[in-house]
């Protein structure tokens, strides 16, 4: 067995507990000690549970290079915590993942200025707007932004800081290769071609609900601080924001209106001490100085005027006419917005476009990019978009169906 393939094996015992990994690796120095360990030396180990002990005696080594195989196939880089370039912020946390899987191009995240950027999946206009706003300047002014890729503030995040050109580092609670949630495909793809993918999962792993929370902590530990936009109060993004306190990292809030439950999560950050931010260089500003080379002062995108438009054709106002929400599985609550009017009001001019062409189901995205006459890279930013608030729904073969029928 090689040092890579234990350290696998070894990540993957999910069974162990976190003080049961310390005193392992504090007794037998590594991985490949604790591998050739016999049942005897694993029973000095004090406070080893029987389960734990049988764990480490299961020593199967046929699907450890199955493991290896598969990531070959798929293009994952496999990081070990031995590795010169395992990142020294995860190192140094308490419980570090002994392993990470990439795909993309992981930065040298001890030498940037990473920003945690997370919040609520349910989340509103306005938390998908400021959102928008401080993860696209946070990218203009250098940084590199770090979320879940969860639906709502997450997958927004991502979404601004990617067209605002910078990189993402996607962290997953999930295999490596999977995706979810499922209709963010073409998100991942924009991820693991500007930034990477990571997950201390193997592929094709089937996971539990337990490995979500527990990926909040490497969101965390990657970062230099945590931006909390929008985030009620039971939420996976108020885990990531105390991790970050417990890691020494700092965290930051964006204020929510007093009656707003989907904001009181940040509104409480806001009163046990989380810095008061309204845009993305109230957070870059705090690093500059560590970074001064590649932190700049970049002024918010400006807000493009809206274009006069023509008075439809008869025919054109005919084929358009109302439009009738037809309910995903998704969008089983009711959305903010109140009537699908006001809803509609919400979407952006090329999301419109977009929805105003899906004509028919099952619609190749080839297709929406020449009817709507939009760049490629738009059409899919703003299918993305469409998918997180729940106008569009992926199938596979990068293809589309408008959730509202005309």
């Amino acid at each position: 067995m090689s040092d890579l393939e234990c350290w696998i094996w070894f990540a993957g015992l999910f069974c162990l507990r976190f003080r049961t990994r310390q005193a392992l690796l504090e007794r037998f120095g590594s991985a490949r000690g604790i591998w050739f360990a016999d049942r005897h030396e694993l029973e000095q180990i004090p406070g080893l549970l029987p389960e734990e002990r049988d764990a480490l005696l299961n020593r199967d080594d046929a699907a450890i290079r199955r493991i290896v195989h598969r990531c070959g196939e798929l293009g994952v880089t496999i990081l070990t915590y031995q590795d010169a370039a395992y990142p020294e912020r995860l190192r140094n946390i308490p419980d570090p993942p002994y392993v990470l899987y990439i795909l993309g191009t992981l930065p040298a995240v001890d030498s940037e200025p990473v920003i945690g950027v997370v919040g609520t999946r349910k989340s509103t206009p306005y938390g998908e707007r400021i959102t928008r706003a401080i993860a696209g300047e946070i990218a203009r002014c250098g940084g590199t932004v770090t979320t879940g890729l969860a639906a709502g503030i997450d997958s927004c995040a991502a979404v601004a800081a990617l067209d605002a050109g910078g990189s993402v580092i996607g962290v997953l609670g999930v295999a490596i290769n999977r995706v979810y949630p499922s209709f963010n495909g073409p998100l991942y793809d924009r991820v693991r071609a500007r930034g990477a993918l990571v997950s201390e999962y193997p592929p094709d792993a089937e996971g539990t609900k337990e490995w979500f929370p527990r990926r909040n902590r490497i969101i965390a530990a990657l970062s230099l601080g945590v931006v909390v936009p929008e985030a009620p109060a039971r939420s996976g993004a108020l885990i990531t924001a105390h991790r970050a306190l417990d890691y020494g990292r700092d965290v930051y809030a964006v204020p929510a209106n007093a009656d707003s439950a989907k904001g009181a999560g940040s509104n409480q950050l806001l009163r046990e001490g989380a810095a008061f931010v309204t845009c993305g260089w109230d957070v870059m500003q705090e690093y500059a100085g560590r970074f001064p080379e590649k932190i700049t002062h970049a002024l918010p995108a400006p807000e493009p005027d809206p274009a006069p438009e023509p008075a439809p054709a008869p025919e054109e106002a005919k084929r358009k006419g109302l439009f009738r929400f037809r309910l995903s599985k998704r969008r089983t609550e009711p959305q903010p917005g109140g009537t699908l009017a006001a809803q509609l009001e919400t979407l952006t001019e090329n999301q419109l476009k977009i929805v105003s062409v899906m004509d028919r189901n099952s619609m190749h995205v080839d297709d929406i990019i020449d009817l709507t006459k939009l760049s490629a890279s738009t059409v899919l930013s703003e299918l993305t978009m469409l998918q997180i608030k729940g106008y569009v729904s992926q199938e596979q073969g990068k293809r589309f169906t408008l959730n509202i029928m005309k």
